[in-house]
């Protein structure tokens, strides 16, 4: 039977093995389980392998441009706070290009999920070394080895006090969904992020490396400690997964709209006046 969400009359352009496959797996299970209309969701990227996503996933969607998700992701939420907006991209897309805008939206706290795929790679354009990828590995342009410190996207959220701070692999599927689940939950800025290999162009991080070189956070540990999350953000042999850090606080919508205000999406428009600002340009 045809998943409600799947698009399967698209030509798909990942490689066999993509862990991009896993990923639009979980996400159209998410969203199936917790009852997300497709027709008030909305699944915003930018440009990359993994930035393909929206094209195979039955909601709304928009692509812009390389690291661009985050800004068009605020807005729409700003201007319809009913949507279930989706930033997702890649780790250059959303970390490289789209690193200011990483900064920015976890200060303004708008209430989306912000998944990211990290393969430790840009993966469209052929294999060059991105922000994440470990010191050592040899690209076609890093032919000595990246020597730069990897961006760690956990402990720069934590420092900015994002309300939720999370990293699942998506090897480990079912620890995954359950992570996604409480990301879609949660009221406010939600990040993502998500160890999945390219089986083409990174030879070391491999479904069985995120296997051996990451745990899972248990049930003992305390969520809600920022001087604990950041301590377990900076861990890297293994790496912990899970959530890391959760607290709600006001989100971007309520401190523009508050209680007396309307968003955009309720107001009438002047068509008459529109198209005469239109062409007046």
């Amino acid at each position: 039977m045809k998943h409600p969400l799947d698009r399967t009359d698209i030509d798909n352009a990942w490689c066999p093995g993509c862990g991009n496959f896993g990923i639009l797996k979980l996400i159209e299970e998410v969203l199936t389980e917790l009852k997300c209309d497709p027709k008030n969701t909305v699944i915003v990227s930018g440009i990359g392998q993994a930035a393909k996503t929206p094209y195979y996933i039955n909601t709304h969607m928009f692509c812009g441009l390389h690291g661009r998700a985050l800004p068009v992701s605020t807005a729409l939420k700003a201007s319809n706070p009913a949507l279930n907006v989706i930033a997702e991209g890649g780790d250059g897309d959303m970390y490289g290009e789209g690193g200011n805008h990483f900064i920015h939206t976890i200060r303004r706290n708008p209430d989306i999920v912000h998944i990211v795929h990290n393969n430790m790679v840009y993966g469209l354009t052929k294999g060059q070394a991105s922000p994440t990828s470990q010191i050592g590995l040899k690209t076609p342009v890093q032919v000595e080895g990246v020597s730069n410190e990897p961006f760690n996207p956990i402990s720069v959220a934590l420092a900015l006090k994002a309300g939720f701070v999370s990293r699942v692999n998506i090897g480990n599927y079912d620890h995954a969904k359950t992570v996604l689940k409480e990301a879609f939950l949660h009221k406010g800025y939600a990040l993502v992020d998500v160890f999945q290999p390219c089986v083409v162009f990174n030879k070391v991080n491999t479904y069985r490396w995120f296997m051996d070189n990451t745990y899972e956070l248990d049930s003992s540990y305390e969520k809600n400690s920022l001087s604990s999350a950041m301590h377990k953000a900076l861990e890297n042999d293994p790496i912990p997964i899970g959530i890391f850090y959760q607290d709600e606080h006001a989100t971007f919508e309520e401190h523009i709209w508050g209680n007396e205000k309307k968003p955009l999406v309720t107001h009438t428009h002047d068509i008459i006046k529109l198209q005469e600002l239109f062409d007046s340009y």
